[in-house]
């Protein structure tokens, strides 16, 4: 059975891994984008967000005494490394890509909910308040990422009617 700060200590953990796993998704998608200008700005945008909340994290783990997992983010690493890979052989690559995107957003935010709760149970408002402000980020991606779903697909749809023109990224 753990205490509520263990408990904590293992999730903040967690979450680090989560944003490194999104790291290495965000920047194998960025990079293989061509024909959708905007996503890639989004998604460039966004990884420099994402970098920036696995340093915060970090940093609320040291600050609590703890150290990171190596385990964790190099497990989360890989099982990234095989969703972007697994993107080069569809022919839809951006359409899933978005979905998965958008569908990550939320497992994000998710966390991060959780997160908030147990630091203010633990009495570490610092803890909460940069969940907080990480919260709030991802939340601003997931409606970017829902608002757009319509406009990539109907691109994406139309881009694939014309012959020899990719439509896939």
């Amino acid at each position: 059975m753990a205490t509520a700060d263990e408990r904590l200590m293992e999730w903040l953990r967690d979450a680090r891994a989560m944003e490194q796993q999104a790291e290495t998704m965000l920047s194998s998608m960025a990079s293989r984008i061509e024909h959708y200008p905007e996503v890639k700005r989004g998604l460039e945008r966004h990884l420099e967000e994402t970098r920036a909340q696995a340093a915060q994290i970090e940093a609320c783990i040291v600050r609590r005494g703890g150290d990171t997992s190596t385990l964790k983010d190099l497990a989360a690493k890989f099982t990234a490394f095989g969703q972007g890979l697994s993107g080069m052989f569809v022919g839809d690559e951006i359409v899933k890509g978005s979905m998965a995107s958008y569908t990550f957003e939320h497992m994000e935010i998710a966390a991060y909910k959780v997160l908030i709760s147990a630091a203010e149970a633990c009495g570490d408002r610092e803890t909460s308040a940069v969940c907080q402000r990480i919260l709030a980020e991802e939340e601003a991606m997931a409606r970017w990422v829902g608002d757009n779903l319509g406009d990539i697909t109907t691109k994406y749809l139309a881009r694939e009617e014309i012959p020899d023109v990719t439509a896939k990224h």
